[in-house]
């Protein structure tokens, strides 16, 4: 084993141990801490496969503006045990067992339909994380999931603005 197989491995374990504890942390502010765990593992996987660019994105904008917004969201709902409800309804757990379970089989299937030799030879090419290559394919072949994006971070942003609200 060479030291990039090594240290994608370590990336790897540290990714997915991270975000398994995001799930299974019951603080909501140490699930955020490891969510920027998380983030920054997922940056070391990009530098390896030579996309400085999205590695330093990926960090600025996640692990630091979007991860400072999850922590005023938490601090600014005042989450604790006192306004938890004392009993869960049997229906969210089924829809949330559904929705993961859909999830799931989307997953597989692209898993399924992605072909891992043709991915690999553009890796080794060298111009798979060129900034010049990631702006022509996200403002052709992905503009509309692009602007679609915008307009759920907008959403998200009038959410926020209206939970916060007090109520007069």
């Amino acid at each position: 084993m060479n030291v990039i197989e090594i240290l994608f491995w370590f990336l790897s374990v540290m990714a997915l141990g991270g975000a398994v504890m995001v799930v299974s942390s019951k603080s909501p502010v140490h699930s955020i801490l490891y969510l920027i765990l998380t983030f920054f593992a997922i940056s070391g996987h990009y530098i390896l496969m030579n996309a400085q660019f999205l590695a330093i994105v990926n960090i600025i904008v996640y692990a630091g503006a979007i991860m400072v917004l999850f922590l005023f969201v938490v601090m600014l709902m005042n989450l604790n045990a006192d306004s938890e409800p004392h009993q869960k309804n049997k229906w969210i757990l089924y829809i949330g067992g559904i929705a993961g379970g859909s999830l799931l089989l989307i997953i597989v299937a692209a898993l399924k339909q992605t072909a891992a030799a043709t991915q690999l030879v553009q890796m080794n090419s060298g111009n798979t994380g060129l900034i010049k290559n990631l702006g022509m394919l996200l403002f052709t072949d992905y503009v509309f999931p692009f602007e679609i994006s915008s307009i759920l971070f907008l959403s998200a942003m009038i959410g926020a603005v209206i939970i916060s609200k007090k109520e007069a």
